[in-house]
């Protein structure tokens, strides 16, 4: 009855979206309203992608269009599994992914997903070229393009993102930078989006990107439906609490390497910037551009960095109370601990530790 309907109210001779439809297996050319207002997703199956990247936007896309057709709409979503071969082996062969199409056949597409990868990204992008112009082409006729997890190192690789913010899993945001020097990399971001490109932070943070585009493509309401089918928190923003601080050491700058290894062995001191220079005989001003260039923050940061890191570690861990741990890590100002520690991982030290120690939170609350 729908299709019906949607077929009569155009009499044009083909659809202008330049694919033919198909509904219950039979080609539709008539049907131009219905078939404009679908969104091809053309999920990529890269070579050393994580298997569960593959699955989870098909999945989450599917659902919807299930949302959609209960709540008496139609399917909005056409979602096909692109790749360079028909069949990909992951995960050493521990699975096959078999695509619907191949790269060369996808005529249009409206929105392409790029997996995480896994392993040696270097080989996992070598072994992936041929990907690279497909999605340049596609993007200069006005595909989008969205990168989960690690997945930004393949878009990153097709110069897309050059002058532009990315997020990526933190894990890797050290080897993202030297690799892409030109792109900027925001740490701590669970989505980054300009210029029709878009990219998520680490594992499953790529859910959030995931809800973020359903509600673009659809409405509030649809993607807080699809945010509670899959039991995701819709509004989460920064992955900070989550990350592990990993100063950059992969740099030529000896100085600069001595200074941060000083400042990880004596993080608990009162450190500052002057004596730092000092002891490596360089200059403030020279010292913090170079210590800025190599290590991508500034010397203030790094030690701020460290400090809350040591902090992080013993929240989880041990039963100190908050000042016991401000003081272990050379903090005397409560507010100002407070402040970088929720500024570095986006909760207070107490939310912190209740959410990552609950014996220690336990014990916390019986001592008051």
């Amino acid at each position: 009855m729908l299709l019906e309907l949607l077929c009569k109210l155009t009499d044009r001779k083909r659809n202008e979206c330049g694919v033919k439809p198909t509904f219950g297996g039979v080609d539709y050319d008539m049907c131009v309203p219905y078939l404009c207002g679908m969104k091809h997703v053309s999920i990529v199956v890269p070579e050393m992608a994580v298997i569960e990247a593959i699955a989870d936007p098909r999945y989450c896309f599917r659902a919807v269009n299930q949302f959609l057709e209960l709540a008496g709409k139609p399917a909005l979503f056409d979602v096909h599994l692109v790749g360079a071969s028909k069949d990909v082996r992951l995960e050493n062969s521990a699975f096959s992914v078999h695509t619907d199409m191949l790269l060369q056949d996808v005529q249009h597409t409206d929105l392409i997903v790029i997996p995480a990868l896994s392993g040696d990204l270097p080989y996992a992008l070598e072994l992936n070229r041929s990907v690279v112009p497909w999605v340049v082409e596609h993007y200069s006729k006005g595909a989008e393009v969205a990168s989960l997890c690690l997945g930004a190192f393949l878009l990153a690789s097709t110069g897309l993102l050059s002058g532009k913010k990315c997020s990526t899993h933190w894990s890797a945001a050290n080897e993202f930078r030297t690799m892409f020097p030109d792109v900027e990399l925001v740490e701590g971001s669970i989505i980054t989006e300009e210029h029709r490109i878009y990219s998520s932070g680490g594992a499953n943070s790529y859910w959030n990107l995931l809800l973020y585009l359903v509600e673009k493509y659809t409405d509030r309401d649809t993607a807080i439906l699809a945010s509670k089918y899959f039991a995701i928190d819709i509004d989460r923003e920064s992955q900070s609490a989550f990350m592990m601080f990993q100063g950059q050491k992969e740099h030529d700058d000896v100085e600069v390497r001595k200074v941060q290894e000083f400042i990880e062995a004596n993080f608990q001191e009162r450190l500052s910037v002057d004596d730092l220079a000092d002891m490596v005989a360089v200059g403030r001003r020279s010292f913090e551009r170079r210590f800025k260039k190599a290590t991508s923050n500034t010397v203030v940061e790094y030690i701020q960095r460290v400090k809350i890191e040591a902090a992080k570690r013993r929240l989880e861990s041990s039963r100190k109370n908050i000042h016991d741990v401000m003081f272990d890590v050379g903090y005397t100002d409560t507010k100002a601990f407070r402040d970088v520690f929720k500024k570095i991982t986006g909760l207070t030290p107490v939310e912190y530790r209740n959410k990552y120690n609950k014996a220690g939170a336990v014990s916390q609350q019986a001592s008051r």
